[in-house]
């Protein structure tokens, strides 16, 4: 027996799979969809029902036990393990993650499958409690005041200009011009302000002489300090 000989006996002996019963396959496969199916409820309750998907929650799911299923094939023969990771080399995800938070939900529920895949199903469970805990704190935790968005439309004069300004000025306590379009019909100016009485506010605004209308909009989008 040469060297090489030697060394590939001595390397598939090393890395020889072990034997992974059905009982074992069942409950791995089992305490993966039940820890899964606790991050699709989480994701319901934290995610903001404007960019809540189904489809993604649902995809959790599956991911978390498809992680879990592949673990338990690597464990089982090297040979497999090599085969799989040239197979998925060859895949390609094009859709793009717009939140964050589902880029680390996606995050958590792979590695979900890989703890309960790879038999370390405590670390699952209690890494997915302080997790939990950790999202909700976080989420509920106010950074700032959530700025309004004051949409008027007005005549295209300087007085009902200032004279808005004004307005805005005295019933907020910070206003910023985020877009102004002049047309022959008149001007749209686009506002975001701060202020905790938004129904004062569009009173003052629709009292300017030359005001056509006005409209207080919650802005949704990332809160600046």
């Amino acid at each position: 027996m040469n060297f090489s000989e030697i060394f590939k006996h001595s390397f598939l002996q090393g890395f020889s799979g072990q034997d992974i019963g059905t009982t074992q396959i069942v409950t791995a496969l089992l305490i993966t969809c039940a820890i899964s199916v606790y991050i699709f409820f989480v994701y319901r309750a934290v995610t903001r029902k404007t960019f809540y998907s189904k489809n993604f929650n649902i995809s959790l799911v599956a991911v978390a036990i498809i992680t879990a299923a592949i673990i338990l094939t690597i464990q089982s023969s090297l040979v497999v393990s090599l085969g799989m990771v040239g197979a998925l080399s060859i895949v390609r995800f094009r859709t793009a993650v717009k939140e964050p938070m589902d880029l680390a939900f996606l995050f958590w529920a792979i590695s979900i499958g890989i703890m309960c895949g790879a038999g370390m199903t405590e670390v699952a469970i209690i890494s997915s409690l302080v997790l939990t805990v950790m999202i909700v704190l976080l989420e509920y935790v106010p950074v700032g005041k959530v700025p309004m968005i004051l949409v008027v439309n007005m005549t295209n004069d300087d007085k009902t200009d200032a004279d808005l300004e004004n307005a805005i000025k005295n019933n907020s306590a910070f206003s910023k011009v985020k877009s102004r379009n002049i047309t022959s019909a008149g001007v749209d100016v686009v506002y975001e302000v701060r202020t905790k009485d938004e129904k004062a506010l569009a009173k003052a605004v629709a009292a300017v002489q030359g005001v056509y209308s006005s409209s207080v909009l919650q802005h949704d989008g990332e809160v600046t300090l």
